[in-house]
């Protein structure tokens, strides 16, 4: 089972999400929260796989929340989907940052919030394409760290791997590079994986920001790098 806590301040979006997950076989809600405190002190007293995150809440935000969770040191392990309503929640991409396994607007389907955190559970990241695009052409003018990692940090990469990385900040799925590129799903998931260590980054989340950050895509673009 999948042991999944719900983090939100309206009690009927946290209803609503308990009764979509609970009708899953392999999820179970193990616990709710109202705002970020309550998560930590409900997290440091239940063992749960994935939290659902809101942003903004009273007493402590989602961003902090997600940062103090990421750090470490509560049962489990869990790892955090960020649940934004996009227009509103400005610091969502800061929540990212901070070590979010993914994101997805709040308006998102129950069949699309099942997969995200199955996806998560099974240690990938969520990075749904038009969200993604969305969210960091709006945002990437004001990145915090913008233009600060150096750019031959790229250098590292071989030309395929620098390929691979490319499309995931187009916010490609694996299949769907894999099938861009000629080449098995698998062996994308191998490229994806010595890139995350040649970058010292956590997971594909980080990857797209780190190519926006760079410079290898610019906010709106879908062509060529640079």
């Amino acid at each position: 089972m999948i042991r999944v806590v719900l983090v939100d301040d309206q009690e009927l979006v946290r209803a609503g999400f308990t009764m979509v997950l609970d009708a899953q076989p392999d999820i179970e809600v193990v616990g709710e929260a109202g705002d970020g405190g309550h998560a930590l002190e409900l997290l440091a007293a239940t063992t749960a796989d994935v939290v659902l995150m809101d942003v903004r809440m009273p007493r402590m935000d989602g961003i902090e929340a997600t940062g103090r969770i990421v750090s470490g040191g509560f049962p489990g392990d869990p790892k955090v989907i960020i649940l934004t309503t996009f227009d509103l929640d400005e610091y969502a991409f800061a929540a990212i940052k901070a070590g979010a396994a993914g994101f997805m607007l709040k308006d998102a389907g129950p069949a699309q919030l099942v997969e995200a955190i199955r996806a998560v559970h099974s240690g990938d990241a969520v990075v749904a394409p038009s969200t993604t695009r969305r969210l960091l052409d709006r945002f990437a003018l004001h990145l915090p760290d913008a233009g600060r990692r150096p750019h031959r940090a790229l250098d590292t990469l071989t030309e395929r791997e620098r390929e691979v990385l490319l499309e995931v900040a187009r916010g490609l799925s694996n299949a769907e590079i894999a099938g861009r590129l000629f080449v098995s799903e698998a062996t994308v998931k191998t490229h994806m994986g010595r890139i995350l260590t040649k970058l010292g980054l956590r997971d594909r989340v980080q990857a797209v920001v780190f190519a926006y950050e760079t410079g290898l895509v610019k906010s709106g673009q879908t062509g060529d790098p640079l």
